[in-house]
């Protein structure tokens, strides 16, 4: 089986949200869609060792928030390679609350929809969960990301909680030495750089400056591997 026609298939991304109690929770996901018109409802695909998960199970809620194109990697970093049994994921981050009282970022997010579960459905490692929409609000106007996006021009990686996670198969290195983030496998590329943050195509790994952290997840040079 080829397990790269799975590539083929498009996907978005965007932040989850849930709450228990009076505590909020996210995660990033890339499985989300519309069901049904009459009533509207759609579903969300959650890793059941994610925390997020135990929220939606208990709360029976969950916003979705749609992620504009130039949305920075440390904001998809924060809701995707880090955890909110470790850290308040928003702490620090502008956010406002939907109908219902669910958190939503406040910056480079295009709408968000707020559901009701009304089903679930076991598939395997994940919970398919359908809502029912109670509350949605276009924002800005923009172009939505999408994974390809994400990873083929932001260079973004990818949680192994992923649905669509499929283990990497070591490329040959022709050129300039890639580095891998040994926390989240952000693979640092000397030929693109990493200009969101100012260094600039063609800055090897050894020039980069000393307080530069990965993009994605914020640990610093010293946890990154050449990759082989």
């Amino acid at each position: 089986m080829d397990s790269k026609a799975l590539h083929k298939i498009s996907y978005g991304l965007y932040v989850i949200t849930s709450k228990k109690g009076d505590r909020f929770n996210g995660q990033i996901a890339n499985t989300v869609f519309q069901i049904s018109n009459e009533p509207p409802t759609i579903a969300v695909s959650i890793n059941k060792q994610n925390l997020t998960h135990g929220f939606i199970k208990e709360s029976r809620v969950f916003a979705v928030s749609v992620l504009a194109q130039e949305a920075p990697l440390s904001l998809i970093g924060r809701f995707g390679f880090k955890s909110g049994r470790e850290v308040d994921k928003f702490n620090g981050l502008k956010y406002e609350l939907s109908q219902n009282g669910l958190p939503y970022p406040a910056e480079h997010v295009l709408a968000y929809l707020e559901a009701k579960v009304i089903q679930e459905v076991d598939a395997g490692t994940h919970t398919i969960f359908i809502g029912e929409l109670t509350d949605a609000k276009v924002l800005i106007e923009g172009t939505p990301m999408t994974y390809a996006y994400y990873h083929q021009v932001k260079r973004g990686s990818i949680p192994k909680t992923a649905p669509t996670f499929i283990q990497k198969q070591a490329e040959v290195t022709v050129k300039m030495d890639k580095y891998v983030c040994s926390v989240c496998g952000y693979v640092y590329d000397p030929e693109v750089g990493d200009p969101e943050n100012g260094v600039p195509p063609g800055t090897p790994f050894e020039k980069l400056p000393g307080d530069w952290t990965c993009p994605v997840c914020g640990v610093g040079k010293e946890e990154f591997e050449k990759e082989s």
